[in-house]
């Protein structure tokens, strides 16, 4: 996801990232180099270098530092991002397990009804145009299960927008 503008607010403590997906916010908190009112952020831009996938923010003392996007999809809990990430486990543990059971991939395609190529794509870490189904398949196929595990998370809204307090 490419940066198109990022801009640092002192005052809320927070630097505000626009791309063309959306507005993302991002805390100094999270920050490896962190601002203070004595060592603010006199610069920050899309790095370029990084191929607009990243920010390097410079503070008054000359210190630098650069937060990639991954970091800030993560932070605010992007669906996508979150599916991205799902998504890459199950295939780094579909290698594992097509490595581990001895079946020949060409026996995993017959039991799937599937191609080659399609095999190939779901065991593609870098593709991301596959679906959690897909992949459970898959892994049932080689002998794995998939226990789907759903919790509420404490201190966060809930449907009505009410917030649960831990207990």
């Amino acid at each position: 996801m490419k940066i198109v503008e990022v801009a640092s607010n002192n005052r809320k403590r927070a630097f505000r990232i626009r791309t063309e997906e959306g507005e993302y916010d991002f805390p100094h908190a999270k920050l490896t180099t962190p601002p203070t009112p004595e060592d603010p952020v006199v610069e920050v831009y899309a790095d370029e270098e990084l191929g607009n996938e990243a920010f390097t923010y410079r503070l008054k003392s000359g210190a630098e530092d650069t937060v990639h996007m991954d970091a800030v999809l993560e932070y605010n809990e992007d669906p996508a991002y979150v599916n991205e990430v799902l998504l890459h486990h199950l295939t780094v543990e579909a290698r594992k397990a097509l490595k581990d059971s001895g079946l020949s991939k060409r026996e995993v395609i017959r039991t799937l009804g599937t191609s080659a190529g399609q095999l190939y794509r779901l065991l593609d870490p870098a593709n991301s145009s596959k679906s959690v189904g897909q992949m459970v398949a898959l892994l049932h196929v080689l002998g794995r299960d998939v226990d789907v595990v759903v919790t509420p998370r404490n201190g966060r809204p809930n449907r009505r927008g009410q917030r649960k307090r831990a207990v």
